[in-house]
């Protein structure tokens, strides 16, 4: 285990830079004080681990496996784990980081955690895939726990991959514990509406942020990158509300057609090929083309850094609502203020997971399942009320939403820290 001690912040380096800068601008805003900003600034446990796999032809590989717990002022701490040969510790830190504002902006009784393996899910049989996650639950066993930091899923990670972390937790603790992770098999505690409870938190705050520049959703355009576990549920309920989705892509590539995209028959395609490369439905695009798209909405809903200071001034979308995790990068979000796009900010957008999370954190702890209506109509609720007190503090500041967005979140953290008090 890595514990953070005095010295200063961990090296900056790609998201985790975006992430300090935007924690800068942040207590700047709300005149902190040095010692608070070195508080937040700094995650409060990391752990880096080994991850040994026994695969399938009787061969050994290593993997390094991460979890960050970055915040516990507000309550346990959330987030999901991700299986990408892209991981690394900084990239863990900021996205860990971003839980922590994304759970204080929606007021979820959380602090901010993420995890990963470096490892790609594709490459490896679900047999492997299966020992990889089981070993590494058992590494990160002693920081994990549902009073302590619950996991759920992410890049690469799904409610299996959850099932088999919450199987391992619970051999080691001698009982069952639904409570340690959230999106788990309906059928082991999880909640109704969780699977989709991200996506429908980017389409209805793309809708208010759609209202808000007066556009129309009946015939209004939009373009999503990313067709997982989030952009492709945004897309489905995007189209449903009558927004024309023209353009998708995934890892492998990208479709668009003017008059729109079938969004389910496109669906049962990627079920059927892996890949939205061959769709009938339309043609062939340049994925990074997708993102200069002229469109009233652009959703980037994959990774992290895909807006950057070279494509940024390309950009024709009205709005941009962050479906992923840090797409924009500092210097793009920049360009894209100077040029009036309104950009809906992560922390903000796909904040729908980590709400239903704690709804099924709730229900797992009562032993007792909600009706899929009551939990669609809460998460309408709380991603409602966040967006209102991003619009009027934002409005009453004269900040952008995601300058607005963080200085509430990090203002909710420190009230919370300094109600507790510093031990000893």
């Amino acid at each position: 285990m890595m514990a953070s001690t005095g010295g200063g912040t961990p090296a900056l380096h790609g998201p985790w830079n975006d992430a300090q800068a935007q924690l800068t601008e942040a207590v700047e805003h709300l005149k902190c004080a040095p010692g608070l900003h070195e508080m937040l600034a700094m995650p409060r446990r990391e752990m880096q681990v080994a991850v040994p796999l026994r695969k399938d032809d009787g061969t050994t590989a290593v993997f390094s496996g991460y979890r960050v717990q970055h915040n516990f002022s507000r309550g346990p701490t959330k987030g999901g784990l991700r299986f990408s040969t892209a991981v690394d510790l900084n990239e863990v830190r900021a996205l860990a980081m971003w839980m922590t504002w994304k759970c204080a902006l929606v007021d979820v009784p959380y602090g901010g955690a993420k995890g990963g393996v470096a490892i790609e899910p594709r490459d490896h049989t679900q047999g492997e895939l299966e020992r990889v996650t089981r070993r590494y639950t058992s590494e990160i066993l002693p920081i994990i726990g549902p009073d302590t930091d619950i996991p759920a899923p992410d890049i690469g990670t799904d409610e299996r991959t959850m099932a088999w972390i919450m199987d391992t937790y619970s051999v080691a603790k001698g009982h069952t514990v639904p409570g340690v992770v959230t999106g788990k098999p309906i059928s082991l505690g999880g909640s109704l509406g969780r699977a989709q409870a991200t996506s429908r938190g980017v389409a209805h705050v793309a809708l208010m942020a759609m209202a808000s520049k007066g556009i129309e959703a009946e015939g209004a355009t939009a373009a999503v990158q990313g067709f997982g576990k989030v952009g492709r549920g945004a897309a489905r309920l995007l189209s449903e509300a009558g927004v024309r989705v023209i353009a998708i892509s995934d890892v492998d590539g990208a479709v668009f057609a003017g008059d729109g995209i079938d969004v389910a028959r496109l669906g049962a395609h990627v079920d059927r090929e892996g890949s939205v490369e061959g769709f009938e439905g339309a043609e062939s695009l340049d994925p990074q083309a997708l993102l200069t798209l002229d469109v009233d909405v652009l959703v980037p809903a994959a990774v992290e850094g895909v807006l950057t200071a070279a494509n940024a001034r390309d950009v024709q979308a009205t709005i941009v609502v962050e479906g992923a995790n840090g797409p924009t990068t500092q210097e793009a979000d920049a360009i894209l203020i100077d040029r009036d796009v309104l950009v809906v900010p992560d922390i903000l957008a796909n904040a729908g997971g980590v709400i239903v999370s704690y709804f099924e954190w709730v229900q797992s702890n009562q032993a007792y399942q909600w009706r899929e209506r009551e939990v669609n109509e809460r998460l309408e609720e709380k991603m409602t009320a966040a967006w209102r007190d991003v619009v009027d503090y934002a409005g009453a500041q004269s900040l952008t939403y995601r300058q607005a967005a963080t200085a509430l979140a990090v203002r909710r953290v420190l009230e919370a820290h300094e109600l507790r008090g510093l031990y000893p």
